[in-house]
């Protein structure tokens, strides 16, 4: 176990920074002890049925209400929603679509309130519905800055050097092949070491939750106690400036503390840290290839069950045994919408142009699958074991579909040849 995180999924945890800090028998007392103040923090309606209630109690120095008013804040490459991503772009086409490494030489010092731009979403995050995807690329740490997002909680898939989160409940720190969750409407920074990339999903719907296993069974994909939570810490206080994503837009406003103040909390509402390579990849062992849904880190289910608002889901190193099997995805027409990146390595069905930093988007019923040469090599190859070693590519699955930004349009890195790859079939 990691003596600097707390570990499970969905738990109701506890920690200090300072022992008696936590109250007992009550959540807030008329006095908290060394005169820390109460507040809660919630992460879902109060009338929310018990197995869906999040909130977790901070125990810290001075409330988040101590704080000035707030102003807008420009962010000229980050949107909200398939309205506003859709405000100055043109209209996104049912083809194929794929982006080469999208990040560009940094000239000057970038944080991550800088360095997000959103290429596809959908929904709305008013009403609680859809998703957005953006990129990150910085190279500057938060310093004296604090950031919360309103609009939904924030999946982060580095790609590029390590990621230090500093949260309201504690440090979490993320390498690529790892991933961070941090609720919405929760408090953090990043601080990071030069050149850092990363994916970055922003969920408006409801919380990500782990996927139900049904036949099976109770074992297998990602374990619940392979999930690390934050243990309590503070840091000596100073002026900083809260930068909050609120209603789609950025707004910034000073406090003369830290917000990180937090001496002790107790809870279920919390940001987490999971590494894929605990993934229990399961998969065929006799005939065909299995659907993508085996791959399922983490959901966002909808009003519809079995249908998602957004889905987590990653294609880790695992063995390929099947027999008489075209062992690649095969060519498909999906009612969900499919946005895919590469951390590193080489997609089996796309050897050709997917690379890291990239993406592609295969938006409801546009067909897609392997490459001519991955169809070539996979229809001709003696069906030996074989073992998918040394990559990591992982996609957001939506019921929504989703649309591309000017941003991601414009961009030079859009591979306009892409459909070029299976003219090839014979």
């Amino acid at each position: 176990m990691n003596p600097n995180y707390q570990t499970g999924f969905g738990n109701y945890f506890e920690s200090e920074y300072i022992a008696g800090s936590l109250p007992l028998g009550r959540n807030s007392p008329q006095r908290v002890a060394h005169g820390l103040y109460a507040e809660l923090f919630s992460g879902s309606a109060f009338t929310a049925p018990r197995a869906e209630n999040q909130r977790t109690w901070l125990y810290r120095k001075l409330p988040s209400a101590v704080c000035n008013d707030y102003v807008p804040l420009a962010a000229p490459l980050l949107r909200t929603g398939a309205a506003d991503i859709t405000r100055d772009a043109p209209a996104t086409p049912p083809n194929p679509l794929r982006w080469l490494p999208l990040t560009q030489a940094l000239t000057q010092p970038t944080t991550m309130v800088q360095g997000l731009a959103t290429l596809l979403g959908n929904g709305d995050a008013d009403a609680q519905v859809g998703m957005a995807l953006h990129l990150l690329h910085c190279n500057a740490s938060m310093t004296n800055q604090a950031f919360s997002n309103a609009d939904g909680e924030m999946l982060f898939v580095p790609q590029q050097g390590e990621l230090q989160f500093v949260t309201e409940l504690g440090r979490l720190h993320a390498a690529p092949g790892q991933i961070v969750v941090i609720p919405r409407g929760m408090v953090f920074k990043l601080e990071v070491a030069g050149d850092t990339v990363a994916y970055v999903c922003e969920n408006y719907g409801a919380p990500f939750r782990l996927p139900e296993l049904g036949p099976i069974g109770s074992n297998g994909l990602a374990n619940p106690r392979d999930f690390c939570a934050p243990i309590a810490a503070t840091e000596l206080d100073a002026p900083t400036t809260m930068i909050k994503k609120f209603g789609g837009q950025l707004w910034q406003a000073q406090q003369a503390h830290s917000p990180f103040n937090v001496v002790a909390w107790h809870g279920n509402c919390v940001p987490y840290l999971y590494d894929t390579a605990h993934f229990n990849t399961l998969g065929s062992v006799s005939f065909d290839h299995p659907d993508p849904s085996i791959y399922t880190v983490l959901t966002s289910p909808s009003d519809t069950a079995g249908v998602a608002n957004c889905d987590f889901v990653i294609f880790p190193p695992r063995w390929l045994v099947a027999e008489d099997t075209f062992r690649p995805p095969w060519y498909h027409r999906n009612v969900m919408s499919e946005c895919m990146g590469l951390v590193h390595g080489q997609y089996d069905a796309k050897p050709q142009g997917f690379k890291p930093a990239g993406l592609s988007l295969h938006n409801s019923h546009v067909p897609h699958g392997p490459d001519a040469d991955a169809f070539e090599k996979a229809s001709s190859m003696e069906l030996k074991p074989h073992k998918l070693d040394h990559t990591m590519a992982f996609m957001f699955e939506s019921r929504h579909r989703m649309v591309a930004s000017q941003y991601a349009l414009g961009s030079a890195a859009l591979d306009k040849s892409y459909a070029a790859c299976w003219q090839g079939l014979k």
